[in-house]
């Protein structure tokens, strides 16, 4: 699940969700852009490994990862509280990548 968001993520920009779960992208959001930083063989098969959405890997690769060269190891999202659900009272938030 947590894959297949982040690949949501990467295409769009942002992802809708609640804050448990944004918590739990923005580990794993972040832990893919550090990799796809690095762009050696290894972390093009890790990041593969952990998120096999072509599509959202190319893009990672391409156009994500260079945006954050000048960036440390980390701070590439941010969360953004919305308020509760109507539904079932749950606290919603959206993950959105950091343009710099």
């Amino acid at each position: 699940m947590l894959g297949n968001m982040a690949a949501s993520l990467f295409l769009s920009g942002q992802v809708r969700t609640t804050v448990t779960r944004a918590k739990e992208l923005r580990r794993v959001a972040e832990k893919l852009i550090t990799r796809a930083r690095g762009g050696s063989v290894h972390d093009i098969r890790v990041v593969f490994s952990r998120m096999p959405h072509k599509e959202a890997a190319t893009k990672l690769f391409k156009e994500v990862a260079p945006r954050y060269m000048s960036f440390d190891k980390g701070g590439y999202t941010r969360i953004v509280k919305l308020g509760v659900r109507a539904g079932d009272g749950s606290e919603m938030a959206v993950v959105q990548l950091i343009e710099k």
